[in-house]
């Protein structure tokens, strides 16, 4: 599985309201592709947004993210470094 990096940026700031649908909408998509997400992080003014999974590629990471209807800018794949 490779690790994915999904980054976001929003309009106006996101409420904890707005990621929670986001997630439940992606939560089944996530499980029909077997990929898993690792964590996020959210930009202090809730404007930005860098999100880690992992899944068998970048491709299949877009199509999990458009049946969820959640919006990013790009994905990429990553390495971890520790």
């Amino acid at each position: 599985m490779a690790r994915i990096v999904v980054e976001r940026s929003f309009d106006t700031p996101q409420s904890d309201a707005d990621m929670q649908r986001v997630a439940d909408r992606e939560r089944p998509c996530l499980a029909a592709y077997n990929a898993t997400w690792k964590r996020s992080l959210l930009s202090a003014d809730r404007l930005r947004m860098v999100c880690e999974y992992e899944a068998g590629d970048a491709e299949t990471m877009r199509r999990i993210q458009r049946e969820a209807q959640a919006q990013f800018d790009r994905i990429w794949v990553g390495d971890v470094i520790e």
